[in-house]
Formats: structure tokens, C-alpha cells, sequence
């Protein structure tokens, strides 16, 4: 049951609290006074009751040497004479609880339990904290812990070996850490928190003179309340400089920044990557959509020594070419009906960083011109205003199109065409590099595991057979909208063909459809649209049918959403 020590000047009271708290099977101890009680806390308690007058001494004192000694066991004060005051006090120095005179046999021992609840529950924590503490010294992966305000609350000691700080960072704001990888643990730890699930960030190269070459990975991950309510972040650097330096000397790596592959032509570019990542010269990245154009250009961003500066993005072939223009260069108030105020645009957003401008070839010919002279003279105007701004800005772009054939028809300028492709990076499709979709969809398996809270482990022979013989006409977007169709529809921990969109299995012939039964059938569309928070168009994007299908079952198989308002679901 427990040990318990009661240091009261009366007999009376000694004796009664001897007998009620042994004969519930208590091993109990007593003394008379001051000097006796102190001689005797030195031992291992479980619980003790402290008068607060102990003749010529104040049991306040002996509650003082107790805890100045370490103990933490709980101490229970006990007096004739209560007053609020010493009440206050007694408590204010670590008493677990205060109790008068006399003392019923009771509340004795619900006191008591109490207690020794309460030491149980203090000591288990603290086994907690020792072993949480002991794992946080030894994993040798760097941790750094923040709080709601991503504030530093802590680090282990991996962290400063591989991040280069120390234990005067606690306290600090994340931002004002300065790590080789700043802006990509600030964009991990962004995406953790707004996507309320871990994000990982694969081998990230530092470029800065106190980590040249060091390569990591980043896991960033929310901590959530009770009802969701963020309290803080956790962030997980993993060097893999060595593996990284082992791979490159093979020739042969899997991975570079955010790209995934270890074909021939995938090794090329990491290398011309890092040839380019700080020669400040304009890049253009031309290949099919979907191979991974803005992936080369975050790579080119973050790990070069702009890696700390914006990388601001754009999609030229989205907004028409009065807004296009606005957008780009920004505007003065007055410039046109509409323009209330002053606008900052992306070029000068992207000051001392990096401009990526996607489906270049989309652009208008006044909008090139522009661009041409940003090129040239490193300034521009905004909308509306005659005064030359000046802006140091790294321009990357990227193109679905055959400029040299767009410059031959005259539809883009010869002398721009030139400008932009100082050096072009030709992403290739991912027919021609089959040998990196079992990376591929390695890799976007576990992306989707969290997301959709599903342990599935890999994709049927059959299935990947299938994924080395498709065409791929969408290139790895596509690959990945197969394997999130097939996250949504898999009961089992491995993908199959009949889990895949309707063009595999058509591909792979009959007896490979998608459900067997209308039951399995409703299902799907159900997890599908809880996968896509009820929005029907993209479920049946997922689900790779028409809008007007997906309404279409939706009716017949009376599917509701359970929280809708009327619904019948309990």
C-alpha cells in the first residue's frame, strides 16, 4: 500500500493514524518532533503528515528541509488551528493538501489514497519525461521542437552537430536560426501545420560556406491538441551527406532534392543542376507536362545561394495579358479601371531570389518585350509609372512548347528565345525512363500513406507490370493521379490492377473491373468523396469517371453525407 511517515507532537494522534492507516495495510513509521522527523526523511516515502506545530518548532520549517531535500513524495499538513494564511503558505511551499483537526478515520485515509494516486501518477510522468528524454539524446537524427509561435522549446544534441546550434537557440524564433536549409525547414514546417500531417523534404543540399555540401532530409510534423488545436512542430534533419556522396561517386542517385530517378538521363540533370544551382545565368526547362518542370526549378532555388531569398512562381498561360502584365510588374493607383490602390508585382516580390516563369511560351508579344528588357537592363516599370525600378532576380522558365518552332512562325521573339535559354535543362519523359517508376511509385506511396491514413505496403507484379508497359501520355502527374485513384479504392495493404483508373484496366484486359458488386461500388464513391471532403468533381477525377456519372450514382445509391445537414445517419 505504500510507506507513510507522521511526524506529530501528539501521542494520541500518532497512535490513532498508526492504527486506522495499518490496518488498511500501510507500513507506518512515526516522530515525536522536529529533530525526529527531520532524522528520519531522508528514507523512501510514499506519503507524509506533517503537523504544522511541533512544540517549540513550526512544521512550515520541517516542510521547507523536505523539499529542499529533493523529496517528492506528498505532504500532507495537518493542524488544530486553521487559519487561511498558513493554509496559503503551507501550500505554496509543495503541501499536496491541508487538513484540521480533528481527523476523522474517513477522510484519513481518502486523504491518503488520494495522495498515493497522486505519487503514482507523478512518478509515472516523470518515467515518462526520463525515457522521452533518454530517446531524445540518443536518436541521431536532429531534432529541434517549437512551440505554437515556432518558438525553439528544445534540441537535442544531434541537432547541434548536424544543424551547427546549440542550447542558447532555445528561446529563439525558428526564423532566426539561420540554418544551411532555412527556407526549406520554414516551407516543411508551413505545409506540416496547414496540412495538419508530417511532410517530408528529401535530400536537401546546403550551399552555404560553414555546411558546403552537406545533404539532409526533413520531416516536419504538427503537434495537435485533444480537438486539433496546434501547439507546436517538431522538425527531424537526417544527414545523408554520406550516402549521398556514396551515390554520386557510384553515378547512381535515387533522389536529388524533390526529383525522384536513377536512370541515366535523371543523373545528368542532378549534375547540370548542380553545375547551374549558383551561376546566375537564365534557365530554361523544356519537356511534356508532367515531368517534373517546376520540381527542377525549386531545385535549381534551393540549392543554390539564393536558397534564403523568395522563389516566386508563375503561371503565364493563366491569367490574360492586361492582368498577366499587373501581376508581373505591378501597378500604380489610377493605372486602369480597377486599380485602387498600388500593386508590388512578382518580379519585385522575388527581389534577390529567384522569378520561375511556367508555360513561358503562352506569353503575348508586348509581355516578351518587357521581359526582354528586365533581361537586359535588370529593371522594369510598373503599370501606370515611367520610373525604372532596379531588381536582382534569378529567371527561370519552363515550357510544354517547341519555342524554336514558335520563333520560326513568329509567334515568340528570336532575341528573347536566345536570352532564356542560355542553358536549357529537357526533362525527359517518363516513357523513356522506365527503369525509375518503381522509385516512382515507391515514393508517392508513401506520400499518400499519411494522407489517407492507409498502411499500404507496395503494387501487385501485375499491377506494376502494367505501369512499366503504359505509355504514360500524362508522364509521373499521371502516375501519381493513378496511384492517389488507387489509394481511394484499396481495401487490401497491396494495390491491384482492379484498384487502378478504368485505362489500366482496360489495358490489362478483362476480368480486371473495378468492383464486383453495387455495394462495392457505393463504397468507393463514398471513400472517394470523403477523400476529396464531398467535392464531386474531384472525386470523379479520382474516381476517373464524368461529373455527370458520379451524380448519377450518387442518386441511385442514395449516398448522403453523414454530417449534412437533415441527414438521417445517426
Amino acid at each position: 500500500m505504500g510507506r507513510v511517515l507522521i511526524i506529530d507532537d501528539e501521542e494520541g494522534i500518532r497512535f490513532t493514524f498508526h492504527r486506522f492507516l495499518t490496518a488498511e495495510g500501510y507500513s507506518v513509521e512515526t516522530a515525536e518532533d522536529f529533530n525526529s522527523g527531520l532524522s528520519k526523511i531522508s528514507a523512501d516515502w510514499d506519503l507524509i503528515f506533517l503537523d504544522l506545530v511541533l512544540k517549540d518548532r513550526q512544521g512550515l520549517e520541517l516542510l521547507t528541509k523536505i523539499k529542499e531535500s529533493g523529496r517528492s513524495c506528498p505532504v500532507v499538513v495537518i493542524t488544530g488551528y486553521p487559519e487561511l494564511e498558513t493554509a496559503t503558505e503551507a501550500l505554496r511551499l509543495g503541501a499536496f493538501d491541508y487538513i484540521v483537526k480533528p481527523v476523522r478515520k474517513h477522510t484519513l485515509l481518502r486523504i491518503a489514497e488520494m495522495a498515493l494516486q497522486h505519487q503514482q501518477l507523478v512518478q509515472e510522468k516523470e518515467g515518462y519525461r526520463t525515457n522521452l528524454e533518454a530517446i531524445f539524446r540518443s536518436v541521431k537524427d536532429g531534432i529541434i521542437a517549437v512551440d505554437e509561435s515556432l518558438v525553439v522549446a528544445e534540441i537535442n544534441a544531434a541537432a547541434e552537430k548536424i544543424c551547427g546550434i546549440d542550447q542558447t537557440s532555445i528561446g529563439r524564433k525558428f526564423d532566426s536560426l539561420n540554418l544551411p536549409w532555412q527556407a526549406s525547414c520554414l516551407k516543411a514546417l508551413a505545409e506540416a501545420i496547414d496540412k495538419k500531417q508530417a511532410v517530408e523534404f528529401s535530400r536537401i543540399e546546403s550551399s552555404g560556406e560553414d555546411h558546403p555540401g552537406q545533404v539532409v532530409s526533413l520531416t516536419a510534423a504538427p503537434l495537435l491538441g485533444a480537438k486539433g488545436a496546434f501547439s507546436g512542430a517538431v522538425l527531424v534533419v537526417r544527414d545523408e551527406t554520406r550516402l549521398a556522396s556514396l551515390e554520386r561517386d557510384l553515378k547512381v542517385r535515387r533522389q536529388f532534392q524533390q526529383m525522384v530517378g536513377k536512370s541515366e538521363g535523371m543523373q545528368k540533370i542532378y549534375a547540370l543542376i548542380e553545375d547551374l544551382r549558383d551561376v546566375q545565368t537564365t534557365v530554361l526547362i523544356s519537356g511534356e507536362s508532367g515531368t517534373g518542370k517546376e520540381l527542377v526549378a525549386e531545385a535549381l532555388h534551393f540549392s543554390g545561394e539564393r536558397c534564403n531569398q523568395p522563389l516566386v512562381k508563375v503561371n503565364c498561360s493563366a491569367l490574360p495579358e492586361n492582368l498577366l502584365e499587373s501581376e508581373l510588374f505591378g501597378h500604380v493607383k489610377g493605372a486602369f479601371t480597377g486599380a485602387i490602390h498600388n500593386k508590388v508585382g512578382r518580379f519585385q516580390r522575388a527581389a534577390g531570389g529567384t522569378i520561375f516563369l511556367d508555360e513561358i511560351g503562352d506569353i503575348s508579344q508586348s509581355i516578351q518585350l518587357r521581359l526582354l528588357r528586365v533581361l537586359q537592363e535588370k529593371e522594369f516599370e510598373r503599370v501606370g509609372d515611367s520610373s525604372p525600378i532596379q531588381v536582382d532576380v534569378r529567371i527561370v522558365t519552363a515550357t510544354n512548347q517547341d519555342l524554336k518552332e514558335k520563333v520560326a512562325r513568329g509567334e515568340f521573339r528570336e532575341d528573347l528565345y536566345y536570352r532564356l535559354r542560355v542553358v536549357e535543362i529537357i526533362m525527359p519523359p517518363l516513357r523513356v525512363r522506365r527503369k525509375d517508376i518503381p522509385l516512382l511509385v515507391e515514393h508517392f506511396i508513401q506520400k499518400f500513406k499519411p494522407q489517407f491514413n492507409k498502411d499500404i505496403l507496395t503494387v501487385s507484379a501485375d499491377a506494376l507490370k502494367l505501369f512499366m508497359d503504359y505509355p504514360w501520355p500524362g508522364n509521373i502527374r499521371e502516375l501519381e493521379h493513378a496511384l492517389e485513384h488507387a489509394f481511394v479504392l484499396c481495401k487490401q495493404n497491396i494495390i491491384s490492377i482492379g484498384d487502378l483508373p478504368p485505362e489500366f484496366r482496360e489495358l490489362a484486359g478483362p476480368g480486371s473491373s473495378l468492383v464486383t458488386t453495387e455495394e462495392e461500388e457505393s463504397q468507393a464513391i463514398r471513400r472517394a468523396l470523403e477523400t476529396c471532403y464531398w467535392n464531386k468533381a474531384e472525386a470523379a477525377r479520382l474516381l476517373g469517371v464524368s461529373r455527370q456519372t458520379i451524380y448519377r450514382k450518387i442518386t441511385a445509391y442514395n449516398i448522403a453525407r453523414e454530417d449534412a445537414p437533415g441527414s438521417s445517419q445517426p
